[in-house]
């Protein structure tokens, strides 16, 4: 009989296992969507010729941004919704992890998305992938 009740044990807690590891598979999916909504900011100049998350020294003239949540490496479009020009980044750093902003830009990227004035705008970010789009 303890043969049988250590069996289902196992068949039981197999299945479990099998069903956590498909939530989490899920969950990790979700912080990677295609398209996300935000505000975005840009770096303060205080930060040109830092470090960032990836190893990369910070330039304000490179098209470059911190993310929390997309892998560094990463290229996404950024389109200010306000006035629908777009740019495309590499994101290479991360965000302080109590920031609510979704991104922070280069200055070079918020020129190019004319926000330099307000100093935060509101966002729509599409996630490219990892290659460099072609221009």
């Amino acid at each position: 009989m303890n043969k049988a009740i250590f069996f289902f044990l196992c068949i039981a807690l197999t299945g479990f296992a099998s069903l956590y590891a498909q939530d989490s598979s899920k969950a990790r999916k979700s912080t990677k969507q295609k398209i996300q909504y935000g505000i975005a900011s840009f770096y303060s100049n205080k930060f040109n010729g830092r470090k960032t998350s990836s190893g990369e020294i910070f330039s304000q003239q490179k098209l470059t941004a911190a993310h929390n949540s997309l892998p560094l490496g990463t290229y996404v479009r950024v389109t200010n919704l306000r006035n629908g020009k777009s740019v495309i980044v590499k994101i290479n750093d991360r965000l302080h992890h109590r920031n609510k902003r979704i991104i922070d830009l280069t200055r070079s990227a918020a020129v190019k998305l004319g926000f330099t004035k307000s100093g935060v705008t509101r966002v729509k970010l599409e996630v490219l992938g990892k290659k460099p789009p072609s221009k």
